[in-house]
């Protein structure tokens, strides 16, 4: 059924004439079609069962359907926020970010999701020393993200031993975790490294010099040792000092290259330090927790006029209660007192002594939900009936489950208003155990335990836009309600970013599964599993298989800075480990060398009256054409000579190809069939000696 092709619409007659005529397709010993025939009875009843049960087929509930692809293992992936590196571009003055600050570009909002301190640190110098030498290099323009150079920091042959010194005004606080952001120039995509994955590549030894000496950091590479861009993230031991050997003095940070067998030599473009975490989404409304039980400080990012309900436990285990804004009252009761410091920022106090009633002293006594009009006035859901799978809907799609709470609000035995707290799916004794479909903007509430007849209100809520939010590198955001003037930028694109998938987009999950190629049985299979080897730069990739062997050789043309590269021995290892798991126990495997043959042309070609640089144009299309390196054919793609003819036929300028001459500079690898030129399954054809003689051509 996941995998069923829909034959709606078609009557018995349709599909039993349809059945028939594929009947030679699959053989050619079945040729009795009359009705007598018992295969033909067979087909007639199979038909009419499909016939008659078309419309149960298609109609399996999606709870059916649901449960089928979670027999194979595939269930639905939740709604996942965009995340966003940023740095402080420009700090004019030191500021405190606080949790859910907003920041905008366009009409999107990205978020922090805790405290930020921003100051004036930044990088004040980069350098690079080889093993060999006690030279410092200056890559001072690597600060400078406009001038995008091309930089091999480790020199155009990178050794162990060579070593890349950042050195900055300042470091953060001792243990604290601080992000660099490394843009690479990257000629080929390379393939993600997996978890089973191992960089065989290079390694790198990350150091702080302290007043112990250089001092080995924790550190996470998102970058495999420069082999892509990306974030590395760095844990600042203690004791840091200032080093004043390179020619500018500073706190400096050492990279040491520890192995350099590099396919490609690390570029780098731009160096971005200090950055700090936003996550895209905006937040309608906030619930904060607080542990103290006298006075708290409200610190809030929605930087706009909030409506603020206090609801705070006055016992252990018990239910939160719902407290008033005092005002100008002085009397006992359920009060709380206020002052303002500005849009959504307050201080809370709660005098139990004197009032009667306050918060206890221990974890999330008080809650503060904030609120925007716009949800005060849509923020009740609705109310807990009790039966199976009751489903309420929410005023917002596209919903963060990290944020999302409600409240519930019942009557106890003293016929008081208490409310709880409930996230998604919590489920404990008694609890009110609810699924949040966040696409939808719905809650299915499974079961409602002690709380039927409760009512149900919004506390915590932010959207987000999902794929959208995985906005590209290189942009500047505006920080809303800061007042220190600083400006900030993504160095690197946004990541993360999706919806929760719907049920159809899992069945097409798991049919692409079901396509992927685990092992290798056809030409296809082996030429898809070399391209997705982990961790490299596999260009292009042709498998021919010789049966009377049960032999498969395949070429390979690694992605690598050569103009005509081989392929190392290292690409050799990875990629037969990886074949090794996958063939079928007969099936031999070698790997062969890709060769490039030059292909010569030559001809005369009249050209069009009054049109300039014809040559020189004339000639780049028959270098397009023949260019295999550099374009989508592969190896063993036949040469058409009427492509070439024809590519050079149709330009403005031509007005017909005269004579045309397409030949292999040699034939080892490489033959001719008619005017064609037809490559070994190993060879890849390239631009060689190119003559072409024009004539301008007249009345």
């Amino acid at each position: 059924m996941l995998k069923y092709i829909a034959n709606e619409g078609k009557t018995y007659e349709e599909r039993y004439a349809d059945a028939l005529t594929t009947i030679p397709l699959y053989t050619d010993e079945w040729t009795d079609f009359n009705a007598a025939d018992p295969g033909i009875t067979i087909l007639e009843n199979l038909i009419g069962f499909e016939t008659l049960q078309q419309e149960h087929i298609m109609e399996a509930s999606p709870e059916v359907k649901r449960r089928l692809l979670e027999m194979v293992g595939f269930t639905p992936e939740r709604g996942r926020r965009a995340r966003l590196l940023i740095t402080a571009d420009k700090v004019n003055n030191p500021v405190t970010l606080p949790a859910n600050h907003r920041f905008m570009i366009g009409d999107m909002f990205f978020e922090t999701d805790r405290v930020i301190e921003i100051d004036d640190r930044k990088i004040t110098g980069i350098f690079g020393k080889k093993a060999s030498g006690d030279e410092y290099i200056s890559f001072d323009h690597l600060m400078d993200r406009e001038t995008k150079v091309p930089t091999a920091v480790f020199g155009e042959k990178p050794i162990e031993g060579d070593e890349m010194y950042l050195i900055s005004n300042k470091l953060p606080p001792q243990g604290s975790e601080t992000v660099f952001y490394f843009s690479l120039r990257e000629r080929y995509n390379r393939n993600r490294f997996t978890a089973n994955s191992v960089n065989s590549f290079a390694s790198i030894k990350w150091e702080c010099y302290t007043d112990a000496g250089w001092v080995e950091m924790k550190v996470r590479d998102g970058t495999n040792a420069f082999l892509s861009s990306g974030e590395i993230r760095m844990w600042i031991p203690s004791g840091a000092i200032e080093f004043t050997e390179t020619p500018v003095s500073g706190y400096c940070i050492r990279a040491t290259l520890t192995r350099a067998e590099y396919d490609i030599r690390p570029r780098v473009v731009a160096i971005d330090a200090f950055l700090f975490e936003v996550w895209q989404k905006h937040t309608v409304s906030e619930c904060l927790s607080f542990g103290k039980s006298t006075e708290i400080d409200v610190i809030s990012g929605m930087n706009e006029e909030v409506y603020v309900n206090v609801f705070v436990r006055e016992g252990k285990g018990e239910s939160y209660r719902l407290y008033d804004y005092s005002g100008a009252l002085d009397r006992p009761g359920r009060f709380y007192d206020r002052i303002d410091h500005g849009i959504s920022n307050m201080t809370l106090r709660f005098d139990k002594s004197g009032r009667g009633f306050g918060p206890e002293r221990g974890r999330d006594c008080v809650r503060v939900v904030l609120y925007t009009e716009d949800v005060m006035r849509k923020f009740r859901i609705g109310k807990v009936l009790g039966y199976d799978e009751q489903r309420l809907s929410l005023p917002y799609k596209r919903i963060v489950p990290h944020n999302f709470t409600i409240i519930a609000k019942r009557i106890d035995d003293n016929g008081d208003e208490v409310f709880d707290f409930v996230r998604p799916e919590h489920n404990e004794e008694g609890s009110l155990y609810y699924h949040l479909y966040e696409g939808d903007g719905e809650i299915m509430i499974e079961d409602a335990g002690d709380f039927i007849g409760a009512e149900l209100f919004l506390a915590g809520i932010a959207t987000h836009e999902g794929a959208d939010g995985n906005i590209r590198a290189g942009n500047h955001l505006k920080s809303i309600g800061d007042p220190s003037g600083n400006t900030y930028f993504n160095p690197g694109p946004g990541i993360g970013g999706a919806f929760r998938e719907s049920l159809e987009d899992v069945r097409k999950r798991f049919l692409i599964d079901m396509d992927t190629a685990y092992t290798a049985v056809t030409t296809r299979d082996y030429e898809e599993i070399v391209k997705k080897t982990p961790g490299l730069c596999i260009h292009k990739a042709h498998a021919m298989m010789d049966e009377s062997k049960n032999l498969v050789s395949i070429a390979v043309k690694p992605g690598t800075d050569e103009e005509f590269p081989k392929l190392p021995k290292l690409y050799q290892d990875i990629i037969m480990n990886r074949l090794e798991q996958r063939r079928l126990l007969t099936t031999r495997i070698e790997l062969a060398q890709p060769v490039y043959t030059e292909v010569n042309v030559t001809g005369t070609v009249y050209v069009k009256l009054h049109y300039d640089n014809c040559e020189e144009e004339i000639i780049d299309t028959i270098k397009r054409q023949v260019d295999y390196l550099n374009s989508d054919k592969n190896f063993g793609d036949r040469l058409h000579f009427d492509e070439v003819f024809h590519a050079i036929e149709i330009l403005d300028c031509v007005e017909f190809v005269y004579d045309l001459s397409i030949r292999p500079k040699s034939m080892a690898a490489a033959k001719m069939e008619d005017a064609d030129v037809i490559p070994a399954y190993n060879c890849l054809l390239c631009p060689g000696h190119i003559r072409i003689e024009t004539v301008t051509a007249t009345d």
